[in-house]
């Protein structure tokens, strides 16, 4: 059955009239419109068919081989809110369409844009904040990541909903990270503080379930992580992060905590060498979302949780990692993991010539910030019960 079903669909919608604005620009605004608009991180835009026609034999590629959207996740393991792969109907709907010479259909049936207020994916922001200064980033060389502290003025706790970071100088701009420095905190720990959201490629927007929200004290500073990447022009940055707050102290609180492992060396030459982290809870906690942190050596990377009964199971599984994809994996429905639990990632790297992303493989590897070094992060999002509703919770990590 699994063989036959793909055939039939691809059948039943090629004997059909299959249009630009009928049929592919209803899929185009709910599947590739957040990414392919003026101002994202697509190359290209796709918001009508003049746009998008060009490109039509490119998307039919893209899409039968599953490279867009991207998701290289293996789904044999893990059910996703934000899975972004096509239906098998979606991808035979384009595939036609294609194959039909990609024509236009009537005008009239073109399905209106979705509205993206001032940019932002989450909607209209309640308070936008930006990292208080001009970066001016020259056109070439090695910028250490830079680290720019702000005080948003918060008088009482926010609880934040939604969260969304824009760089203004995109192209130059490889990730940040917005971290929650409490009153009295320094944010020079591992990760600089509480981590709040973070901007990478294929990274998307904060979004968290109704009734959960992350903590920002009040008095607290926000305290931004920039990671500037020269492409050979001058540039002027002053990144921005838009929250969107939830309207009374939720049920549950989100908290980010990391199974990383700073201490490896990558030999030169290896094309498959194993890295591991682990991480015991020492309290319950529902999972939300995984997310897999390596640079351009990273090859795969894998999650298995191991109950204190001595049961395991794999519940992440990326057997293709992209640095140019680094996705946020949200759980269709929290996972709950009791005290004792241990999160034990396994990730695999190829320092060898066969990476063409490789930019040294005559060189050992070890832990660094910048791209050529590499980083071994299993990131997860987890919520505790809000106990004290309506106050301040736990803010550390598991």
């Amino acid at each position: 059955m699994k063989l036959t079903t793909p055939v039939f669909l691809i059948s039943a919608v090629a004997f059909g009239d299959v249009t630009f604005t009928k049929d592919v620009a209803p899929i185009v605004m709910n599947r590739c419109i957040t990414c392919h608009r003026p101002g994202e991180a697509a190359p290209m835009a796709f918001t009508s068919y003049k746009e998008t026609r060009p490109w039509a034999k490119a998307i039919k590629a893209a899409v039968v081989a599953r490279k867009m959207p991207a998701w290289p996740a293996d789904p044999a393991h893990g059910e996703f809110r934000n899975d972004r792969r096509l239906s098998v109907q979606e991808i035979a709907t384009i595939t036609s369409w294609v194959d039909a010479g990609a024509p236009e259909g009537d005008p009239k049936l073109m399905p209106a844009i979705p509205e993206f207020p001032d940019g932002w994916n989450i909607g209209k922001p309640d308070v936008t904040i930006n990292m208080g200064a001009d970066f001016a980033i020259p056109k070439d060389g090695t910028i250490p990541y830079k680290y720019f502290t702000v005080d948003p003025g918060f008088t009482e706790d926010k609880w934040v909903e939604e969260a969304e970071i824009r760089p203004a100088a995109r192209a130059q701009v490889h990730h940040v990270i917005v971290f929650i420095v409490e009153p009295g905190g320094t944010g020079s720990g591992e990760l600089g503080g509480n981590y709040l959201t973070g901007f990478a490629p294929g990274e998307q927007a904060l979004h968290l379930r109704p009734g959960t929200a992350k903590l920002i004290k009040a008095g607290s500073k926000l305290r931004f992580q920039v990671h500037y990447t020269p492409n050979g022009k001058e540039g002027i940055d002053r990144t921005q992060v838009a929250m969107r707050f939830a309207k009374e102290a939720p049920q549950y609180q989100a908290l980010v905590g990391t199974a990383l492992n700073h201490a490896f060396k990558i030999p030169a030459g290896s094309d498959n060498h194993e890295v591991k982290s682990s991480f015991t809870l020492k309290r319950d906690i529902d999972v939300v979302s995984w997310m897999p942190h390596m640079h351009v050596r990273g090859k795969s990377f894998e999650y298995t949780v191991v109950y204190p009964d001595g049961k395991s199971e794999i519940v992440l599984n990326v057997p293709k990692y992209d640095f140019n994809w680094q996705l946020q994996y949200e759980l269709t429905k929290p996972m709950h993991l009791p005290a004792g639990t241990r999160i034990d990632c396994v990730a695999h790297y190829d320092n060898s010539v066969n990476n063409k992303y490789n930019p040294d493989a005559t060189k050992d590897v070890k832990w660094g910030d910048q791209t050529w070094e590499e980083m071994m992060i299993g990131f997860f999002t987890y919520t505790v019960p809000n106990v004290a509703k309506g106050g301040a919770t736990s803010t550390g990590g598991e």
